[in-house]
């Protein structure tokens, strides 16, 4: 009695740890495409940081917007002095020092810079909406990605779907050829052909098994869900084909693309920046102010005081920094302006490049489905002649190969095309 109770407490503990991973197992998500990019926006961590990063490039202006406003801080000071001595050495200005206690509040105010600060801001605005283009890239390259991988995530289970067909067939003409061999109509030959061509075909299956997981892998790595393993996807319907030419679509890249506007804004940045530091040599004009009490100390130093003053900066010498900053700020502006005619240009061919492909692939639908077609009969013919011996396995088994080759090239066409219209979109900046 004890060993059967011992039997069967080991089997329900055996039967409790299989039985684990099933009900930790993730259910499938069932996803179209328009959702699988909003998962990915909404939880790619690089549109979170490309976010934050914008937050803080908008703080930028208003950090430099607070020079033209009041500054006012307090202070408390204790001194500790021979009464009536001066500062002689150091400075030009020789202050008496006096022993006291006293507080009080410290105010300035900038009246004008010229237009220094102002076009300093303007710099920090242009290069906070610059940074907002930064967001909006990296928002198209997570829907590219989403778009590549979903239909990656297609194509890689039609090929599986084409692996498991292309099983079940061989292994029923290996067994057809083996019955054969068993009954003397068919030799060795043929058995070992069947069955290498049987081996053959469940490599095909392991590959495409494998290429599944790690499709689906990258799925939800885009979509920023790492722990999700199993996805239902539902097929998307053909994009339109093309327009005939393609200058148009390189002219709407050159308006729409973010990473461009990005670009010139930036270099309208490097423009408002040179322009503050030819200002440097302005003046600056400012008001300053201070009051307070001195409850404590040499009866020379009045218990109240106050004042109020009129402070105007002007650089006169500076072993030439001015001029230097401004030249800097000229090259970097220069620089701007080479730097997006270069990305200009990019994108142009990039967009012509991105065209073509897809072109391309819009024809091999037609071509792989023809393809198709002929290798189908090819098998049928090929069938109908090793039936009546008139052919050997050789070239039943060439048929067959050729039929899997064009199985494959055909389901993989249609996910190839809409993968390559979706990168024309992203090429023209139509992803948003």
């Amino acid at each position: 009695m004890i060993r059967e109770l011992t039997r069967i407490f080991k089997l329900t503990i055996f039967l409790a740890l299989a039985a684990a991973p099933l009900a930790a197992q993730q259910p499938v998500l069932n996803l179209t495409l328009t959702q699988a990019q909003a998962y990915a926006v909404q939880h790619n961590p690089q549109i979170l940081g490309a976010q934050f990063n914008a937050q803080a490039a908008a703080e930028v202006p208003l950090e430099f917007r607070s020079t033209l406003r009041p500054a006012i801080s307090g202070a408390v000071t204790g001194v500790g002095a021979d009464g009536g001595t001066r500062v002689a050495a150091g400075g030009l200005n020789n202050p008496v020092l006096y022993s006291r206690v006293a507080s009080g509040v410290l105010g300035s105010d900038m009246i004008t810079d010229f237009g220094r600060t102002n076009s300093l801001i303007a710099s920090a605005d242009f290069a906070a909406k610059a940074q907002t283009q930064v967001t909006e890239t990296t928002k198209a390259d997570i829907l590219i990605a989403a778009a590549s991988a979903y239909f990656g995530v297609l194509r890689a289970n039609s090929v599986l779907s084409v692996a498991q067909q292309t099983v079940t067939a061989r292994q029923l003409l290996s067994d057809q050829v083996t019955a054969l061999f068993n009954s003397q109509l068919k030799s060795q030959l043929d058995v070992s052909f069947a069955n290498v061509n049987l081996a053959d075909a469940r490599l095909l299956l392991s590959r495409a098994q494998n290429d599944v997981k790690s499709a689906e892998a990258q799925l939800a790595l885009v979509m920023g869900l790492p722990m999700q393993t199993e996805f239902m996807l539902s097929e998307e319907p053909l994009p339109s084909e093309l327009p005939a030419a393609v200058e148009p679509l390189i002219q709407q890249a050159l308006q729409d693309r973010p990473e461009l506007k990005d670009l010139r804004l930036e270099q309208n940045a490097a423009d408002s920046f040179t322009k503050a530091e030819h200002d440097l040599s302005h003046p600056a004009l400012s008001v300053i102010g201070a009051a307070g009490i001195v409850p404590l100390g040499d009866s020379k130093v009045p218990g109240i005081y106050s004042g109020i003053g009129v402070n105007v900066s002007i650089p006169i010498l500076n072993g030439g920094l001015f001029h230097e900053r401004q030249a800097q700020a000229e090259l970097k502006a220069k620089a701007a302006s080479a730097r997006t005619d270069d990305v200009a240009n990019r994108i142009a061919r990039d967009v012509r490049v991105a065209y073509l492909n897809t072109r391309t692939a819009f024809e091999r639908l037609n071509l792989t489905a023809q393809l198709l077609t002929q290798a189908q009969l090819s098998l049928e013919l090929a069938q109908g002649r090793y039936d009546l011996g008139l052919s050997s396995i050789v070239e039943l088994s060439q048929a067959q190969l050729n039929l899997t080759s064009a199985q494959i090239a055909n389901v993989t066409a249609r996910y190839d095309y809409q993968a390559q219209r979706a990168g024309v979109d992203y090429q023209i900046g139509a992803l948003h």
